[in-house]
């Protein structure tokens, strides 16, 4: 397969890794078709019309793997986004992108896509709260659905996990420790137990970092999540 299709190809072994059934339901549903038919394919998909997990919407969702890549559009854009998406592998790709699409300055940078069948079997230690606990921090009120945390001995928030249902079968983990907790593993902790409970759910449990995030890349790592050379991008309305 053309290197264009892939996101990274030093990853090893990257296009060995076999796509979980419920990954590619999920992403068949998310962007309106997996898997690719051809290297880069777009899709035309209603679901960009809709409301994402809080209610903001994302005109473009591109996903690049070693088995190819899927570019998700509203139906109306795909002839334009067909135009530059052969050049998905270029480091031009975004701005010919957000010029097609008319979102200028609204797209992503790519970002690392990771998913797991098979967290690492780490001591959990959390409690599922409802996502509106006064214990919790602001940035996890913003999740609709419970959410998972630790507290210090005194009752303090150390850590905690949210939730971004983008599928009934794709969650994406989202991980926050406060400043005074870092260095103790709680995160790895936090985001294996989440992981956990969404495969024990019936669901596939993905966890998304910016390239240069070292430490959430540690995290991802350390919790079960390798990468295997997925990247995303999106275009915001």
């Amino acid at each position: 397969m053309p290197s264009s299709a892939l996101s990274d190809p030093d990853t090893p072994a990257a296009a060995d890794a076999v796509v979980p059934e419920r990954l590619a339901a999920h992403l068949a549903e998310y962007l309106g078709r997996w898997p690719p038919g051809r290297d880069v394919e777009v899709a035309g998909s209603r679901r960009r019309l809709e409301p994402a997990w809080d209610g903001a919407r994302v005109a473009v969702v591109a996903v690049r793997s070693p088995h190819g890549a899927v570019i998700s559009v509203p139906p109306d854009l795909a002839p334009a986004v067909t135009e530059v998406a052969t050049d998905i592998g270029s480091p031009n790709f975004r701005s010919a992108l957000a010029t097609a699409v008319g979102r200028p300055g609204r797209v992503s940078p790519w970002v690392v896509l990771r998913w797991t069948t098979t967290p690492a079997p780490l001591p959990g230690g959390g409690l599922w709260l409802d996502s509106g606990d006064a214990h919790l921090p602001d940035w996890l009120h913003a999740f609709p659905g419970p959410v998972l945390a630790i507290f210090d001995d005194d009752g303090s928030y150390l850590a905690g996990v949210g939730i971004k249902a983008h599928t009934a079968l794709g969650k994406e983990l989202a991980v926050g420790t406060s400043e005074a907790a870092r260095g103790r593993g709680l995160a790895r902790r936090l985001v294996a137990q989440a992981a956990r409970a969404i495969l024990d759910e019936g669901a596939i449990p993905l966890y998304v970092h910016a390239a240069d995030n070292e430490p959430s890349a540690r995290v991802a790592d350390a919790a079960g999540f390798p990468d295997l050379g997925w990247r995303l991008l999106a275009v915001w309305e």
